[in-house]
This record gives structure tokens, sequence and C-alpha cells, in this order.
């Protein structure tokens, strides 16, 4: 075992590499144990798109000493606890919040559920139906709708670019040997963390995670997936449907995890469309009244990134919507923030982040996110200070360069028929 120590966190590498990341929380009468393993929908073929939700989905459905779904959630429920997990494009995760006493417990049905899945033929069978009904449900819903079709422009030819959740026609294709092979070339120690936060000491959590993962040895790591490389396809995509709003979202290309200026563009993020005092809603909502939803988001993935705005308008003034989002975008390169705005948002970014790591859910989230991700854990103290570090120069230089309309991305959910003008708007 390798151990290292930090003010935030301690972490132990277990001999088979499987990583340990915890962070003692003293006067918290819970424990969450989060575990990420380094997979997700951009290490996916086309015809494999949607198999690591699938995977993820299949984990809940039952073992040999848990062998159906309900054996699997009651016995976290029974002691009130909370089980979930989730699969995103570069990693998948499996969580549980437990009241202290009963850690060994969530751990225990965690590591049964990675390491024993039965993958029974009917269960997968009857998790293919859920999975066709979630895509259904994503569809039927305009924003998320919305979404899937503006990361489609932004990442073209891309995986990337992929729903995560797959296809109807590639989940009707997945068998029960994918799955099986897809667990043995993903799922691997070396490319697994488990990261726990609440009332626990390291020692004590790095023994119970021994126990209970020490004996697996798919050895290696997992294979990373293919690089992504800016291709522009087209850059609008239109969706008509006979519904009361127009949704939108616009969007251009971001910043990597790794990127040193990603705490520039997160400030811009929060001046424009975080809380509802930044720019987006006072002037789209408040002033205009154009929109009751209006909100801006910045993504960081390894090699990329994306910044995208989201809006639900009438869409008799979709255009004035879209041209006042344009304009406050555009305001970044040729108008300065007051320092009294960058105060603000620097003061909100810091708060929020302060607020949400109070809850041992989140801080083992926020721990073990980044180790699996990164391979290297920040501090609040670090982020704090990269945050503080930047500056209205850094802000208007990142946008002069990021906000370019000829890289806008556009999508539109909605009853629009006057889409020329939409277009005109983004250069397309």
């Amino acid at each position: 075992m390798r151990e290292r120590g930090k003010k935030l966190y301690q972490k132990t590498v277990l001999n088979n590499g499987l990583r340990v990341v915890t962070r003692t929380m003293p006067k918290t009468q819970s424990v969450s144990i989060c575990i990420f393993v380094a997979v997700g929908s951009r290490y996916e073929t086309d015809s494999q798109a949607g198999i690591s939700h699938f995977v993820e989905h299949m984990l809940f459905r039952g073992t040999e000493r848990r062998p159906t779904s309900r054996d699997i959630s009651e016995a976290v429920e029974r002691v009130g606890g909370i089980l979930n997990g989730g699969t995103d494009r570069e990693s998948t995760m499996f969580w549980c919040k437990v009241a202290c006493q009963h850690f060994t417990l969530a751990l225990d049905v965690l590591s049964d559920m990675i390491l024993n899945s039965k993958l029974s033929t009917d269960d997968i069978e009857k998790e293919r139906q859920v999975i066709i009904e979630e895509i259904n449900m994503s569809n039927d819903e305009p924003s998320s709708r919305v979404g899937n079709l503006v990361e489609e422009l932004l990442y073209s030819g891309n995986s990337l670019g992929r729903d995560i959740i797959g296809s109807k026609k590639t989940v009707s294709a997945i068998t029960r040997d994918d799955l099986a092979k897809y667990i043995a070339a993903r799922y691997k120690p070396a490319s697994t963390v488990v990261s726990i936060a609440g009332g626990l000491e390291h020692k004590d959590a790095v023994e119970a995670v021994e126990r209970c993962f020490g004996a697996w040895r798919n050895v290696g790591r997992t294979s990373p997936p293919k690089p992504y490389i800016e291709k522009t396809a087209k850059r609008v995509a239109i969706e008509r449907r006979d519904i009361e709003q127009t949704h939108l979202c616009l969007a251009f290309p971001g910043l990597s995890i790794f990127d040193p200026q990603r705490f520039t563009i997160d400030m811009m993020n929060v001046v424009l469309g975080c809380g509802m005092s930044c720019r987006l809603f006072s002037e789209v909502r408040d002033k205009l009244g154009l929109a009751y939803n209006v909100q801006s988001f910045s993504d960081h993935l390894w090699d990329t990134g994306s910044f995208i705005v989201y809006a639900g308008v009438d869409t008799a003034k979709a255009e004035l919507a879209l041209e006042a989002i344009i304009k406050q975008l555009q305001r970044f390169c040729w108008e300065p923030l007051s320092c009294e705005e960058l105060t603000k948002a620097k003061e909100m970014s810091k708060g929020q982040m302060v607020l949400r790591l109070e809850d041992s859910r989140h801080m083992a989230g926020w721990l073990g996110g980044q180790e699996v991700r990164t391979g290297r854990i920040l501090t609040v103290k670090e982020v704090s200070f990269l945050v503080d570090a930047v500056t209205i120069d850094d802000i208007q230089k990142l946008a002069e360069q990021l906000v370019d309309i000829s890289r806008f991305r556009l999508s539109v959910v909605g009853p629009q028929k006057k889409v020329a003008p939409l277009k005109k708007l983004v250069g397309a």
C-alpha cells in the first residue's frame, strides 16, 4: 500500500491499484461512499452506444447474495440510507449515504454490486425496456432534447456527441455477452476510485475497503478513449414540435479540465448565467420578460469542453431572446467587468463550494471525481486561490478568444417556423 496525507483528504493505493480517498468529517453523523470507474460514453464505439449506462443499470439488478434489485435497494433503505448511480461521458459512479454505524453494510452492498453482478438474461431484457423508456422520456422533454442536439453539433463525429443513454437501436442490440465483456475490459481496480467522506477515520475506511475489494484482480488500466478533434459539420439543428415554447441552446467550444484558464471561463459563467442576479436572468427575464428559465453552463472534459446557454422562450420572441443572449456573450469582449461584479462572482463561487461540501455526499463526490478524472485533488483552499487569481483582463481576453460567432452552435426545439432569422444571428 502507498499512502499520502493532506489536510483535506487522505489517500491510500491498495496493492491491486485501487485508490481509496477519504475525508474525516468529525461532526457529521453520516458517511457517504462514492465509487468512480473511469469509463463512460466516450469510451464506446458507435455500435456500443449506451453500453456504459446499460452496465450501470445492470449492476443494480442483482447478485448471488442479493438476487433481485429489491434485495439490493432494501438492504440500504431498511437502515434509512440512499443508494444510486450515474453515468457520464468520462466516468461512472455508484454511491451510497448512510448513518455512520451502517458504513460496512453500505460498502458491502456496493462492492457486491460491482464485483458480483449476475447479469441475468431476464433482468437484461427488463432493464433494456426500462432504458428505452428513459430514452423516450428524454426525447419527449424539450429542454433535454435541445441539449442533446447542441452536443451533437459541438462534438460532431465523436462519441462525445452521442447521447450518454444511447439510442433505441444500439440499446436493443446489446447482448449479455457484450455487457460481460465490457465489464471485464473496463471495470478494473487500477481505474477505480473509492471515495469516502463522513464520520469515519481513514485507517478504518481503508481496512474495510481492503476486505471488500482487496481480492479484485482484474489487472491493468482501461485503454484511453479516442482523443477529441474538433470538426464542424453543421452549426444549427432545428426540430419542430407542436409545443407551447421554443427551447434553444446556444453553445461554443470551451476548455479542458486541465486548462489553466478553466477557472476564468467558470467566472464568466457565474457572471452570465448563475443565480437570479446574473446578467442573463436580469436582462432576458427581468428586463425583457422573454423567458422563465434562462441559464448557462461551463463543462470541462479531458481534452475539450463547452459553454452552453439554455432558454425556454415565447416562440414569437425567440429571435429577440437569441439576440439578447448573443449580446450578453459579446459584451464580455468589449466591456470590462466592474470590480464589484467580479468580486460578487468569486464570492458566490467560493461560497457555493463551501456550502456543498458541508454534506458528506458532495465531499465524497468532490474528492473522487477529481481523482478519477485528473489524478490530482485540489483542496478548497487551492481552488479558492485560483478563483481569486482571475482578473478582469483575464476574462476579457478569454472572451475575445472564445466568443466567436463562427464557432457558435445553435439548437432549437419547438414550433418555430421562421428559422432563417435565427440562423442569421449565428452566421449560419
